[in-house]
């Protein structure tokens, strides 16, 4: 402060004005002065982070740019209150506002920081992501904004004169009644951080649990329940917890989708057997849309009540539904085809009746 006044007096008494006013006007000019030269700094450094191979030094930049002219600012307020004293309580009041003032505004710079870490990960021009990792990224910056501010929020109690430590163990006390009290919405929680952790489905993707009615796909995963749409459209609200007792299919990770039917022919065609499994054998080898890579199984296997059976065990290369059943249902047909083709039918259940003609009984 006496080097200000050492500069702001011999211009107050050449303008011959009072020495607060030059000095706030100084300020202000100074402030103006540095807040357009930080705005060219920052400019040059976006150039020379965009020219770089590196693109978190632009995040880190673009966080940053905002949040430090907010400071500038509440620098030149703070220097104008040593300037020109207020009432004392008041100035006492914006003193610790000061304080509080910077606690938030870094709380600021890394909220920014890690809305531009969670948007640079998920960028287009990244490359496509997987959805799985996509939902994991959101869940990981959106607990990391929930741990800043709660830090920041125990910072300001104490900037303002709280005493966190009493706070403190007073929390540790009240978590664990909080904790009975509301074990489940804990238990949800921990459920939904788990799936976030996890990964064992995420929006979009098509479930089912073989223990309990639960089928559909995906549309939220929230930190208390997950919405499934099921295949009537009917919404299913399921509590998080859940999840970490019974098991999940998710079917949209499939590689393929398989094809397993037994089919029968008639016992008069046994002859032409070996021939019709080595046909839909080759047809199958060679179907555009069965994956060789896949195992492919067709052979005879049982001597049914009414037919000779065979079983085809195949993979489609496709996982769609739609598409699925439209493949199925060309093979089928192609099946039938060389069942036909060699001169053969599908058997169908038959009972055959054996009656026995009892002897003529004597002198009849």
């Amino acid at each position: 402060m006496d080097t200000i006044s050492q500069v702001v007096t011999p211009i107050s008494e050449y303008l011959e004005l009072d020495t607060q006013v030059v000095a706030l006007a100084l300020l202000s000019l100074c402030g103006a002065a540095a807040h357009l030269l930080l705005g060219v700094v920052v400019r040059r450094l976006h150039r020379v982070a965009k020219a770089s191979a590196q693109r978190w030094d632009d995040v880190l930049i673009t966080s940053l740019e905002t949040p430090i002219r907010v400071v500038l600012w509440v620098l030149v307020a703070y220097l104008a209150l040593e300037v020109y004293p207020l009432a004392t309580g008041l100035q006492e009041s914006l003193v610790q506002a000061y304080d509080t003032a910077l606690v938030f505004l870094l709380a600021w710079f890394l909220h920014r920081l890690i809305s531009g870490v969670e948007r640079e990960m998920l960028a287009e021009d990244r490359g496509r992501t997987a959805s799985s990792d996509r939902a994991t990224v959101r869940a990981t910056a959106k607990l990391a904004r929930i741990t800043l501010w709660m830090v920041i929020g125990l910072l300001v109690l104490q900037s303002i004169g709280v005493t966190i430590s009493g706070l403190l163990a007073f929390g540790g006390i009240g978590g664990i009644a909080v904790g009975f009290a509301a074990k489940d919405l804990l238990a949800n929680f921990f459920g939904g951080l788990s799936i976030y952790l996890d990964r064992p489905f995420t929006n979009g993707d098509w479930i089912r649990s073989p223990d309990k009615q639960i089928e559909g796909t995906v549309e939220d995963i929230g930190w208390r329940l997950t919405r499934i749409r099921t295949f009537d459209q009917r919404p299913l609200y399921v509590p998080n917890a859940v999840f970490s007792q019974i098991s999940v299919e998710n079917p949209s990770r499939m590689f393929n989708r398989r094809i397993y039917e037994t089919i029968g022919i008639r016992y008069q065609d046994a002859d032409k057997m070996e021939a019709i499994v080595d046909q839909v054998r080759t047809m199958l080898e060679h179907h555009e849309d069965i994956d060789p890579s896949r195992t492919l199984i067709v052979n005879f296997v049982s001597f049914g009540p009414s037919s000779l059976d065979f079983f085809v065990y195949t993979f489609t290369k496709t996982t769609v539904w739609v598409d699925f059943h439209k493949i199925k249902q060309d093979v089928l047909l192609k099946i039938l085809d060389i069942i036909h083709a060699n001169g053969a039918d599908v058997a169908f259940p038959t009972r055959t009746l054996q009656v026995e003609q009892l002897a003529a009984e004597p002198g009849s």
